[in-house]
């Protein structure tokens, strides 16, 4: 007999290298998921785990993860993670999967996410026949949300929003998703499985492996339905549960396979990479007249100068709030910096309210909204009133009125109000003055050109005479600036 305490032995059991060692959702309980008791979820994530073990596709793996009970995903999955918003991960992998052609992309669904606000995307995605495999776990009810009624509920079945049961002739049918889509030409395999007993277990690990190794092989789309329990939500045993799945929801829900092309389906082609034009190649390309390009003045800058400039810019509709935004995106895009403009408008065409966010950077812009602006420009009282406290401290507010209302002022924030549509007529219109106010924020920035300003004029006004009388326009606001500031 060996004297060592250890004897030799053979790990035929150990947790999936596709998870993480810890599970950092909580600092506490790390070692286990947060599912509840009996859940069908946990489950499926051992067998897709185990599933990227096999096929050896874990550093080339990536799982997007929607809304509802599987939203935590990415804390458990030591993969690539991406999450979607509700009903949209087909959508998400859709977009992971042809932009990364090498990869296994795996859409991890329930039946709230992806029968109802998410049926678009799934049917057009199994239509398209994307590479994805779509692991589908329906359990018949929202469960995340507190129980209501779900797309596959059953006829008879209890819910918060059918406490009564659901009725064909209020709620409609349960939706048949497997069947559904198997009516379709593209996708390659598509199965309904169940989590009843360990027989239906062994059967639904089968075909996950199957999916992703379709998947992994380039086959195109694959979907398995994953008939699981919810014991919290039906309020039973986990025993009682999966008894329910096996006696009740199947025959509803038949278990089966729906469609299996993977012997007959050939891989896709790999997409050749898109050729990358040269730069100047590009106006020919995209059909853009020489006169309309912009002219390049990014020399004009002062290469040293830290540029972050935010301007909200806002008033009613028809007074041009979008136009000063544009102008002022368009002549920064010109003068090569990293520019957003982003607008927001009621539905009125005219005296509704408008604004704009614009944005102007040497550094890339992580976001187009402009939360707390250094500029605000405020063309009537109603949007300075909106927008005034969101100025930074050293800001500057241009206001256009005959004074700056006094409950406004704030300590450490500069203003210029000034009846800027009254002064635009000097120009000849006072439908100018949104050029009026540009001028004044152009000389107050002071980081764009003047070539890139009647660049970005042109490009955007095509009457001739409205250049002329915009130009005159802006330069009368930086001659008002001046002044103020005297």
């Amino acid at each position: 007999m060996s004297s060592s305490p250890v004897a030799d032995y053979t790990v035929v059991h150990a947790k999936s290298r596709s998870f993480y060692d810890r599970y950092e959702r909580k600092t506490e309980l790390q070692h286990q998921t947060h599912f509840c008791p009996g859940c069908g979820h946990g489950i499926v994530h051992k067998m897709i785990a185990a599933a990227i073990d096999e096929l050896g596709v874990q550093d080339r793996t990536i799982l997007v993860g929607p809304v509802g009970c599987s939203v935590f995903t990415y804390y458990y999955f030591d993969v690539g993670n991406v999450q979607a918003a509700h009903g949209r991960a087909p959508a998400v992998a859709t977009a992971v999967s042809r932009s990364l052609p090498g990869s296994v992309v795996i859409s991890y669904q329930g039946d709230g996410d992806l029968c109802a606000i998410g049926s678009a995307e799934i049917l057009h995605a199994a239509n398209r026949g994307e590479n994805i495999a779509v692991i589908f776990v329906n359990n018949a009810i929202y469960s995340m949300t507190g129980g209501q009624a779900a797309p596959t509920t059953l006829l008879g079945q209890k819910s918060t929003t059918t406490p009564l049961g659901r009725k064909a002739a209020t709620e409609g049918y349960p939706l048949h998703v497997s069947e559904l889509l198997a009516t379709l030409q593209a996708p390659v395999y598509i199965e309904r499985v169940g989590l009843g007993d360990n027989k239906q277990i062994a059967q639904t690990a089968r075909a996950i492996r199957r999916a992703l190794e379709n998947q992994a092989r380039g086959l195109g789309f694959s979907l398995v339905e994953v008939l699981s329990p919810c014991p919290t939500i039906w309020e039973m045993s986990p025993v009682e549960a999966q008894h329910w799945v096996r006696e009740t929801m199947e025959k509803t829900f038949p278990l089966g396979v729906f469609r299996d092309q993977t012997k007959e389906r050939l891989a896709a082609p790999k997409p050749e990479p898109a050729p990358s034009p040269a730069l100047d190649e590009l106006p020919r390309i995209l059909g853009v007249a020489d006169a309309d390009l912009p002219e390049g003045n990014a020399h004009a800058l002062d290469a040293g100068q830290t540029i972050d400039l935010q301007v909200r810019i806002a008033g009613f509709g028809g007074q041009g709030v979008l136009l000063l935004g544009e102008v002022l995106a368009e002549a920064g895009l010109d003068a090569g910096l990293e520019v957003s403009w982003l607008p927001s408008y009621g539905p009125e065409m005219r005296s509704g309210t408008s604004n704009c966010h614009v944005r102007l950077a040497r550094e890339a812009i992580d976001s187009p909204l402009v939360s707390a602006p250094n500029v605000l420009v405020a063309m009537n009282e109603p949007s300075l009133r909106k927008f005034d406290q969101s100025v930074r401290r050293g800001g500057w507010v241009i206001f256009d009125g005959e004074e700056f209302p006094a409950d406004c002022r704030r300590e450490g924030v500069h203003v210029l109000a000034l009846p800027f549509t009254e002064l635009a007529n000097g120009t000849g219109d006072k439908r100018a003055a949104n050029m009026v106010m540009l001028g004044a924020v152009l000389e107050l920035a002071g980081v764009l050109p003047e070539a890139s300003i009647a660049a970005a004029l042109r490009r955007l006004i095509r009457n001739p005479r409205w250049v002329e009388l915009d130009e005159r326009a802006i330069v009368l606001g930086r001659q008002l600036f001046q002044r103020a500031l005297a």
